[in-house]
């Protein structure tokens, strides 16, 4: 009955193609599909833009280190289909036919691949979600909140043990479903912590100077205790399913950065003004007092999984800046490396540090492709300039910060004649809103602004590879990308970051 929609993803071997029979674009309400895509051995998370012809016929390429389960995701669909769920280990591919059933509705028939294999896990996960949703918006003490969470937990594995029963899942469904939830569970459960925390600290401004007052003592004291955050170890931190959750990478972000784990791992390495000083010492120590954290956080004595994550994105993180102070990523890398304990996670630093070493040029040319055309247009219209992009967004309260927060710095910029500065939003059409326009009038009114609709913005996303927001980028006079350890990365050092790079790009 009615239009078919098929497609073939492959993963690793890079290419997802098909087409949509009897397909036309004011009917579907869409002419592409977007998966906001992490691989968690890459520095950020991307986008990937699934775009449509106007015969329905579409290809993408992308790769995956490890088993993945995503969704394509149409924007604006007029029917009862918007999504393609699946999942997929490296190497293989994932043929998908979206069938119409009745009227606009539609239904995933996944013909091959592991998609195959757990396709009743796939059309009935949403039956799962949401069971952590009494944690989104909890308002009350750390306590409470465990309580809380234990209830969610039961209630959790009560609809797990439910779902698979009535849709007869198979063992390795049931795996695929459990691991999901843990990963949902933990990211929020911290994130929850993290809200009540924040309600027990006062910022109050006084004589242009910032001063912090805690509220309670007592319930902050529980937010540097360990066993504060005993719920967490329900997961089963070495699992490899967690990797192919959604959810994962926000949950092993989450426990890296979880209060007493920040709190011990910089113990006796701060200066008096709260900087870390670079050097082996300290990065050493650093890596030691982590590792101690992480096992004491997820009730371990050994560096699991998901520890050996959190310091393969450590090593990840400060790469740039071992490679550019002195000999310290020779001295840094190897031990880093040691606690590295999983042969795949090994091989994947070695291919990491062999791959960001192979950057030699400071700056690289954009792909010739429709997405880097707006920024070739920029070029042209600011001849000379190097031009500073800011990614930003109406829904993102960080990026409006920095905004504000800049406008004595950006009036400084506007009288150079060598650096512009551009500001670029997606929304839902590319007029913007009157929240949008509102906001542009007050705040950058004499700023270089684009607003673009959110198809377009994600297209940028994929280019630059990056999801989150605010994003920086900065690009050389003759449309050249500047590596990344050497863009501008904001504002708070905007100065000393534009010199750096032109004393660099001489």
């Amino acid at each position: 009955m009615g239009g078919i929609i098929e497609g073939t993803f492959v993963i690793q071997k890079e290419e997802l193609k098909g087409r949509i029979e009897d397909y036309d674009a004011e009917h579907f309400g869409f002419t592409s599909m977007a998966c906001y895509y992490n691989d968690l051995f890459e520095k950020d998370n991307t986008v990937l833009v699934l775009d449509i012809a106007d015969d329905g016929t579409f290809c993408k390429k992308f790769l995956a280190s490890h088993p993945v389960s995503n969704s394509f995701i149409a924007d604006g669909s007029k029917v009862g289909f918007n999504s393609i769920r699946f999942f997929a280990r490296p190497g293989e591919t994932i043929d998908v036919t979206v069938r119409k059933v009745m009227f606009d509705f539609y239904e995933c028939v996944y013909n091959s691949g592991s998609s195959r294999d757990v396709e009743r896990w796939l059309r009935t996960k949403r039956k799962l979600e949401g069971v952590t949703k009494p944690l989104w918006k909890f308002d009350g003490t750390f306590d409470e909140a465990n309580e809380v969470a234990d209830e969610v937990w039961q209630r959790a594995m009560a609809r797990l043990l439910k779902v698979s029963r009535s849709e007869d899942y198979t063992p390795m469904e049931v795996q695929l479903a459990l691991a999901d939830l843990q990963a949902k569970f933990g990211m929020d459960y911290i994130g929850c912590v993290v809200r009540i925390a924040n309600g027990l600290v006062k910022h109050e401004q006084r004589d242009s100077v910032w001063y912090t007052e805690i509220l309670d003592s007592e319930e902050w004291k529980k937010y540097l205790d360990y066993e504060t955050y005993a719920p967490m170890r329900r997961i089963d931190y070495d699992n490899p399913l967690l990797f192919a959750s959604s959810s994962y990478d926000l949950l092993q972000n989450r426990v890296q950065y979880a209060k007493p784990v920040r709190e011990d791992m910089y113990k006796g390495i701060l200066s008096e003004e709260g900087g870390m000083v670079v050097n082996y010492e300290n990065y050493s120590k650093k890596l030691a007092n982590g590792l101690a954290a992480l096992r004491k956080f997820m009730g371990t004595n050994r560096e699991n999984l998901t520890a050996q994550m959190c310091v393969y994105q450590e090593m990840a993180q400060e790469f740039d800046t071992w490679r550019n102070t002195d000999d310290l990523l020779d001295r840094l890398f190897p031990l880093y490396l040691d606690a590295l304990k999983t042969p795949y996670i090994r091989q994947k630093a070695e291919q990491f540090r062999d791959r960001r070493l192979a950057q030699t040029e400071l700056a690289t040319p954009l792909p010739d492709i429709p997405a880097a055309e707006l920024i070739r247009n920029l070029n042209a219209k600011f001849p000379g300039r190097f031009l500073v992009i800011d990614f930003w967004g109406m829904s993102c309260g960080p990026c409006r910060a920095a905004i504000q927060a800049s406008k004595d710095l950006r009036t400084r910029v506007a009288k150079r004649d060598d650096v512009k500065l551009v500001f670029i939003a997606g929304e839902r059409t590319a007029d913007g809103s009157e929240a949008y326009h509102n906001y542009v009038n007050e705040w950058l009114t004499d700023e270089e602004t684009i607003c673009l609709t959110n198809g377009d913005f994600d297209r940028l996303r994929e280019l630059f590879q990056f999801n989150g927001i605010p994003h920086y980028e900065t690009i050389t006079p003759d449309g050249r990308r500047v590596r990344e350890d050497l863009r501008i990365h904001g504002y708070d050092d905007f100065d000393y970051e534009i010199m750096q790079l032109m004393e660099r790009m001489k």
